[in-house]
């Protein structure tokens, strides 16, 4: 399962190098897209950008960041494709220009009504450039900030066109503009330099990147407005909708050392592997995390059920998430790569392997033949997220239910697939339990759409 995407952005108080903020907020993000990376600069009302696939250090040498200018307001981008292939034409922030200033956009999340919105648009007349559904805000926002006498009138007024999920972060020529879907399907937040300096991210870590400290998460439908007087709040959609934070972001999505709405992404995921070993006790000598995001929940099984704690598998480095290579075969190979088993954690040892989730299952039966491989006397894999059962709407690459292993076998089935001598799943009713509320989607697993 692919990340959504990232957004960063700063506005200062007096022209600085904002572009190498920019970078650093947009490498502490670089889990959440790595297809392309992109940062437009505001000097002056007038935009320098640069933009094109591949992750941050790829798109931008230091020859790159010297080259954009220094300003007062610069956003960026990281993106897995959602809506719209990996093109370089659908690389953010989408720029427009038009006849009262410009305007740059970085969207986080997918628009659930995008084909109505993208045919309406084209019959009176629109022209768009890509095939994202980030084009189709701009061009809205854009619409309305021909009428309207502000563009954060103009940001209010294109918030009742569209539904879905996006968190944005905006330059106008004067502003810097954030922005949360009604729902509060994604996370974003902002914070302040010791310099002033506003800065908002998609992800607490990435203000911590920059020396910023936390100020607060946006609410869900709130907009907030950065000027030269300050920070203003307009809260028109605010409440509009009940509150649906994805249950995913603390699953997999975020970043272990950050905090969406108050809670802590690593404390949420020592609850699930908690809650794993109580639904799903196994005898075994060692418990391991798939590296990265099944880490935090082996530690939790491992504290709660008082089986030892182990690295069994590293992870390369250098080579990019699984599924970012396209094609069934690209994707099994990938998996030999990336992680490898230390064998004398494994060998002659019942090993209970925790992993984030099981989407596809193709990569979790090639790393129980690994352990296997390596010696492991017994595997018992378990999942700490429920099965998928269902299409992502909100920003996910999960729009079928075609390649969902879940949704066409039983849990024994899927167990003797992947090869593993037990499989557990994290009870769909224990999702709660993770942050103490109920406010979340987690349509991917019951079907229930908000």
């Amino acid at each position: 399962m692919e990340e959504k995407c990232g957004v960063f952005g700063i506005k200062s108080r007096s022209e600085k190098p904002l572009a190498h903020t920019v970078y650093y907020g947009l490498y502490a993000l670089q889990h959440r897209g790595q297809e392309s990376a992109g940062i437009v600069v505001n000097r002056d009302r007038e935009f320098y950008s640069h933009k094109d696939l591949g992750l941050v250090s790829e798109v931008f040498s230091q020859e790159i960041l010297e080259r954009l200018p220094m300003g007062n307001i610069a956003i960026g981008h990281v993106r897995y494709s959602t809506t719209g292939g990996s093109l370089r034409s659908n690389c953010q922030p989408i720029e427009v220009h038009h006849h009262k200033g410009n305007l740059a956009l970085a969207h986080n999340g997918n628009l659930s009504n995008a084909a109505r919105l993208h045919k309406e648009l084209e019959e009176t007349g629109a022209i768009f450039h890509t095939t994202s559904d980030t084009e189709i805000i701009a061009y809205l926002i854009t619409k309305h900030r021909l009428k309207e006498k502000s563009i954060e009138d103009a940001v209010s007024k294109a918030m009742y066109d569209i539904e879905g999920a996006y968190s944005l972060v905006i330059t106008s020529p004067a502003k810097m503009i954030a922005v949360r879907d009604p729902y509060g399907f994604r996370p974003l937040c902002y914070g302040l330099t010791p310099d002033g300096d506003y800065v908002v991210a998609s992800e607490s870590c990435a203000l911590y990147a920059v020396g910023a400290e936390w100020v607060k998460d946006l609410e869900p439908g709130e907009i907030l407005v950065f000027d030269e007087k300050g920070v203003a709040s307009r809260r028109e959609h605010c409440g509009r909708a009940p509150k649906k934070l994805c249950i995913f972001e603390y699953i997999y999505f975020a970043r272990p050392d950050s905090r969406i709405d108050g809670i802590s992404v690593h404390g949420s995921r020592l609850k699930l592997g908690a809650l794993l070993a109580r639904s799903a006790p196994v005898e075994a000598d060692i418990v391991i995390g798939v590296p990265d995001s099944g880490l935090d929940a082996a530690l939790g099984y491992s504290h709660e059920s008082g089986i030892p704690y182990g690295i069994g598998l590293i992870k390369n480095k250098y080579i990019g998430r699984t599924f970012i290579a396209p094609g069934q075969e690209n994707r099994v190979d990938k998996v030999r790569i990336k992680l490898s088993p230390i064998r004398s954690e494994i060998a002659g040892r019942r090993v209970v392997l925790i992993d984030d989730s099981i989407v596809r299952g193709t990569t979790m039966g090639q790393i129980v033949k690994m352990l296997r491989d390596a010696g492991a006397k017994e595997v018992h894999v378990k999942s700490s997220a429920p099965p998928f059962l269902h299409p992502c709407f909100y920003g996910t690459d999960i729009d079928s239910e075609e390649n969902l292993i879940a949704s066409h076998y039983s849990v024994n089935e899927i167990c003797k697939l992947t090869g593993a001598d037990s499989l557990s799943y994290l009870p769909l009713d224990s999702l709660k339990e993770i942050t103490g509320r109920e406010d979340f989607c987690s349509a991917c697993f019951d079907g229930n759409y908000p």
